[in-house]
Parts: structure tokens; C-alpha cells; sequence
């Protein structure tokens, strides 16, 4: 195995202006001594996970990485900028860039290498070093930690004087004491940096604090007893933790990783005051991600993430239940719904009491659709203590006919009530009964008066609105709406606003009209549209896209074919400017199309899978199939325009500078 950085990967005079064109130039620096088999397919998946979240640091610090199946083995190269590039830091440019490539295989041993020069990069004297070095070699060998005279020697007598201070210090703040757990996407750098940074600030503010890493090389799991004897809990996390009911009951502070990185001591005073107030969170395997995010993101972005916590719980219901009623319609005839129960009535040699069976199975399943919707936002807001009232709520919005709006407002109101009494003070004796009884009791109660005698009704009455203006839709009206509906299908390829034109969607099948039919055919039409489109452009002009996206291509007609949007997304990372355009196109002439055609859909999945379901089958595949072409046919031809303006494959760094990613994309 090579050695993992070398004079060969540093480039001490750095002239990129962008973020792009920095990672382009140090990645074929990996190229040449052939590290990354290639080039394009490397660079797209960097794209794809600073699409997730900036790798920009406090410091001036820059770190793309991420595991890709185009690495060979474990590389980091180095670049140092005079102007500094912008890589989305809160304190300005990186002039320090690291650009770490990890195989999608990557043995523990590297990563762990790797997790070293994370928490490095958080010694100011190290970085320090860095600037100042003239040489290649020597860089490489700086980072190696190969000259411990440059770095390690020069802080020795600062850091044995400071030793004893921390051991000074700890004896009057010993009682307080907290565990962290720190993790990130690719679990290479930031886990590790954000870990470091909070053991520093703890010891200047003199407390106790243990960290759990939970990176991609596997973690060491806290010791019980410490967890048993902390005041409290920092998470510091992108992805879910794991096994986070073994913190539960203690006051916590949860945070995205970089909030570990950038204000370590604002957590650890922020952890001390919840745990002087009491407050306590109840322990689950959510993450910002899934739910509220830091605090310091704005209402529109929580408010969405709840939302989607609520319809990605939603989906599975919808999917099963809505397939098993259309397989029951398709076998029995619409009038399967008339069919007694088949608990009491029910002939094994007749096909329609098994299309009753499927039908009312599936009835039973879809009926849980605006409970989970209404139960899994609260969850989103408030974590597991949202559940029951969320549930609760959901529920009532069934009972009385408020529907797909009344779930959206019951789970609001549950996980704004549970918010709000998890913010009460309350004496340690109850603690550890808020969770379980007190929360539930009383969110449950509020929910329940508010949804019944204050508010439902009004959601009630706006639901049979809307219900009524879908019925009414005809003419022009509806192809606008397939029009609208096909452009947030394929504006972020499975992001928030195709999340919320599917829900529409969907929450028209709860009580089904004809119009409600047509507006799911037209979303599950325009949906299957952009990896129909990349497969095919792939196959009509594949010298226009890189290998890996030729592979990418193949496994499109399926995902298109499945109706998993999703399917486009490698090559709208790669190149969003004309691959999202394209899409977007494409998909407002088939849900067009699909309107005009008056084609109906009950099944709320299933892609090709379900074309016999459907209302108007041929014409529907018409309006898929025309999609399909004119975004073929635009990114085609937006891209041979790139090819032909800029011919010269040899400054491909502005090419990349223009293809950067766009943010919906990683949503």
C-alpha cells in the first residue's frame, strides 16, 4: 500500500478560484499516480456529498471528501491557496484545502489515519505549520506527522506546562460531567474534528466530557456507567445515532456536526443550563436531518423537514395499501368496494373474493395514512413523546372527514404542544414520567379539544373545497395543474417539492374523485420521466456522458420504469444546469399531457408495474413516452452545445465550476 500523501499530492501554489475547480485540480493529481480510475465518476460523488453540507471549517479550512468506488486506495492531497477558496465556512475562504478520497471499501486502518488528521486539523499550530511550509516534501511529510520538530516539538513545553491546569482545574467541576456522540455522512473528517473540538473546549471550561465517534470505521461504545453518572448529552451528528435510547432521560443538546466544530463551548454551556433547568429529551435514533436541524436554521427549513418526516413515514402505507386496493378493483371491478366482508363471506374458488380480500386489506392499510402522516410529523418536531398525540390527532382529522389537511394541521399542533411542555421545569421526582404519561395525557387532551370543537371543522370544510375544485377541473384548468405538477415532480428529483406534489397527490386518494385519479396519474407519469430520459440520452448519445454515468444509464430504465425519480440524481449532481432544465421540460409535457388525456391512477406507486390500472393505459404511456423525448432531446442538445463551445477537454476545471450542484438536488 502507497503511502497515503506525498510530495506528488500537494500543490503549495494553488490557483483554483473555486471549490470545484480546487478538487478537479487535486484529484488529478490522485489520477496521475493513479489512485482514482475516474476522473468524472470521483468528482460527481465529492459534488454529491458537499451537496449534503459544506466542508468548509473555522480557520480557513477546506476538507471535500467522500468514499467513492472509483479510488483505489486511501489518498489525501493537499493544496494551499494564496486568495482562498470558498467552501461555505461562516469565517470566509480556505486557504488550507485537504481533498481526502476514501475507497467505497476503505479498511479501518486508513480511516483511522484519516480521523488523526481531523482532529489535527483543530491544533492551530499544526495548521500554522502548514502555512508556513515551503516545500513539498515537507508538507506531505507535516501531515504524515513524519516531523514532529515542526509541529509536535514546538508545542511539547507549551503543552506538559499546560498539562496540570485541566487536573487544577477539574477537581471543583468534576460533578459535572457529559458525554457526546459525534458523527457525520461520510464518517471520515467531521466526526472526528467535531470530537476534538468539543474535548478542547471542555477542558478550558473544566469539565468532564468523554466523546463516542461513530465513524465508518466502527466506534467503541461508551461505557455504561459513564453514560449513568453524565449530567448530560451533546449530539453532534448527520446521521442517526446509534443506539440513542441508551441516552435516554438526561438533558440533551442536539446539533448537526458542524455546530460541534464551529461552537463547541456554546454547546457545552448550552448542556450545563438544560441540565441546571431539567430539562430532559427522551432518547430516539432521529437526526437533524430528519428532523428540526440546528437552531439556528429559519422556520421554513424546520418546517419543511417536519413535513417530511411525516410523509416518509407515510409512504409505506400508501404504497401498500394503494397497490393491494387497485389489484382489488383490477380483478374484482370497481364494484369490489360493495363486496361484503370477507371475515364473514368468503369463497375460495371465486376471484372476487379474492379481490375483496386484497381490497379491503388494502382499505385497512390506507386508512392509517393521515394517522402516521399527522403521528411521524409531531415525531419529526418533538421526537418519540409526539407520537400519541400525533396519532391521536390524525385520527380525530379521520373521524370527522378533515382528511389529508386535517393531518398536516394535527401533527403541527401535537409536536407544538409537546414542544412546549417538554420547556416546563419540573422536579427530578417526575422526570422520568413526563415521557411516558404526563406528556401523552395532557398533549393528547389539547389536541383533542382543539381538533374537535375548535378547529376541525374549518379544516373540514376546506378539505370538501379543495375536493370539489379537483372534481370541477376540465379543460385548460387541468392542464395547467399537470403543467404545475410535472415541474415540482422534477425540479429536485425527489427533494421537498417533489415530496409535497406527491403528498398532494396522495392525499387526494384518501376520499378518491375523478379529479383526485387524474392528479396522481399526472404525478406518477411526470415523476418516471427524468431517469427515462437519462437512460435514454445515454443510449442515443453516449460520448455526450462519462463512463460511470453510461453504467448509471442502464440502471435508470428501470428506476424510471419503477417510478424512483431518485434515478436521475447522479446525473443531475454532475450536471445540474442542463440536466434538471431538461428534466423539468420533460416532465410539464407529460403531466400535461397525462391532464388532457384524462387519464386516472388509484394505485399511488408502481411505475410500468401498474399501467393495466390505469385509466386511458395507452395514452398515458403516449404521455410518458413524449415526456421522455423532449427532455432526451434537451440535454442533448445542451450538452452537445457545451461540447461544441468548449471542445478542449484540458481546462476542465471551469467546466466543473459551471456544472456545481444545485442545492434541491441534495435536499
Amino acid at each position: 500500500m502507497s503511502e497515503m500523501i506525498t510530495a506528488d499530492l500537494v500543490d503549495l501554489d494553488l490557483t483554483a478560484d473555486t471549490k470545484e475547480a480546487a478538487a478537479r485540480s487535486l484529484a488529478e493529481r490522485m489520477v496521475a499516480l493513479g489512485r482514482i480510475t475516474d476522473l468524472d465518476g470521483f468528482l460527481a460523488d465529492v459534488a454529491a456529498r458537499e451537496a449534503q453540507m459544506p466542508t468548509g471549517l473555522d480557520g480557513g479550512i477546506g476538507i471535500p471528501h467522500c468514499r467513492s468506488a472509483h479510488v483505489s486506495e486511501p489518498t489525501l492531497a493537499f493544496g494551499r491557496s494564496a486568495e482562498g477558496i470558498d467552501f461555505g465556512a461562516p469565517d470566509g475562504p480556505a486557504d488550507l484545502i485537504f481533498l481526502i478520497a476514501a475507497p467505497a471499501g476503505a479498511d479501518d486502518a486508513h480511516l483511522t489515519i484519516l480521523s488523526a488528521l481531523a482532529r489535527k486539523l483543530m491544533d492551530a499550530q499544526f495548521t500554522d505549520a502548514l502555512r508556513a511550509v515551503v516545500d513539498a516534501a515537507a508538507a506531505a511529510a507535516l501531515v504524515r506527522g513524519d516531523t514532529p520538530a515542526t509541529v509536535a516539538a514546538a508545542p511539547t513545553p507549551d503543552a506538559a506546562a499546560a498539562e496540570p491546569a485541566p487536573a487544577e482545574s477539574a477537581a471543583p467541576t468534576a460533578a459535572f460531567r457529559v458525554v457526546a456522540v459525534t458523527s457525520c455522512p461520510t464518517g471520515i473528517a467531521h466526526t472526528y474534528m467535531a470530537a476534538e473540538s468539543l474535548e478542547n473546549a471542555a477542558r478550558e471550561a473544566g469539565v468532564e466530557l468523554v466523546v463516542e465517534t461513530q465513524g465508518s470505521a466502527g466506534f467503541d461504545r461508551l461505557d455504561p456507567t459513564l453514560i449513568a453518572a453524565a449530567d448530560a448529552v451533546i449530539f453532534a451528528h448527520d446521521v442517526p445515532v446509534r443506539e440513542k435510547q441508551r441516552f435516554g432521560g438526561k438533558p440533551t443538546v442536539d446539533v448537526g456536526v458542524k455546530a460541534g466544530i464551529n461552537r463547541p463551548a456554546e454547546l457545552i454551556a448550552e448542556a450545563r443550563d438544560k441540565a441546571e433547568r431539567g430539562e430532559i429529551t427522551a432518547g430516539s435514533s432521529a437526526s437533524p436531518i430528519d428532523r428540526a436541524g440546528e437552531a439556528g436554521e429559519g422556520y421554513g427549513t424546520r418546517l419543511r423537514k417536519w413535513l417530511m418526516s411525516g410523509v416518509s413515514y407515510m409512504v409505506p402505507f400508501v404504497a401498500a395499501g394503494g397497490l393491494m386496493i387497485a389489484l382489488g378493483f383490477a380483478i374484482g371491478g370497481y364494484t369490489v368496494d360493495k363486496a361484503p366482508s370477507v371475515a364473514e363471506h368468503f369463497v375460495w374458488t371465486d376471484h372476487t373474493s379474492w379481490a375483496a380480500l386484497l381490497f379491503q386489506i388494502g382499505g385497512i392499510a390506507f386508512a392509517f395514512l393521515v394517522p402516521v402522516l399527522a403521528g411521524f410529523i409531531a415525531y419529526g418536531m418533538a421526537d418519540r413523546p409526539g407520537l400519541v398525540p400525533g396519532f391521536v390527532g390524525g385520527s380525530i382529522a379521520l373521524s370527522i372527514n378533515a382528511g389529508f389537511l386535517g393531518g398536516l394541521a394535527a401533527g403541527l399542533i401535537a409536536g407544538a404542544v409537546v414542544m412546549a411542555i417538554q420547556r416546563v421545569k419540573v422536579p427530578p421526582v417526575l422526570r422520568g414520567i413526563m415521557p411516558v404519561v404526563v406528556i401523552p395525557l395532557i398533549s393528547s387532551a389539547v389536541v383533542g379539544f382543539l381538533m374537535l370543537l375548535v378547529i376541525g371543522k374549518p379544516i373540514a370544510s376546506l378539505q370538501r373545497a379543495l375536493t370539489d375544485w379537483l372534481n370541477g377541473l376540465s379543460g385548460a384548468n387541468a392542464v395547467i395543474l399537470g403543467v404545475i405538477l410535472g415541474l415540482m415532480m422534477c425540479f429536485d428529483l425527489g427533494g421537498p417539492l417533489n415530496k409535497v406534489a406527491y403528498a398532494f397527490a396522495v392525499g387526494g386518494l384518501a376520499n378518491p374523485t375523478d379529479g383526485s385519479l387524474k392528479v396522481m396519474a399526472a404525478t406518477m407519469a411526470a415523476g418516471m420521466v427524468p431517469p427515462l430520459a437519462m437512460a435514454l440520452a445515454t443510449t442515443v448519445r453516449g460520448q455526450l456522458f462519462t463512463r460511470t454515468e453510461r453504467e448509471n444509464g442502464k440502471a435508470a430504465w428501470v428506476l424510471g420504469a419503477s417510478f424512483i425519480t431518485e434515478g436521475a440524481i447522479p446525473f443531475a449532481a454532475a450536471d445540474p444546469l442542463r440536466v434538471i432544465p431538461a428534466s423539468m421540460a420533460g416532465g410539464a409535457v407529460t403531466g400535461a399531457l397525462s391532464m388532457a388525456f384524462g387519464c386516472t391512477l388509484r394505485a399511488p406507486h408502481g411505475g410500468a408495474f401498474v399501467i393495466p390500472l390505469i385509466g386511458n393505459p395507452f395514452l398515458y404511456l403516449v404521455a410518458i413516452a413524449a415526456g421522455t423525448v423532449v427532455s432526451t432531446g434537451l440535454v442533448v442538445l445542451l450538452k452537445g452545445m457545451r461540447q461544441t463551445a468548449d471542445p478542449a477537454p484540458a481546462e476542465p476545471a471551469t467546466d466543473l465550476a459551471e456544472e456545481r450542484p444545485a442545492q434541491p438536488v441534495a435536499a
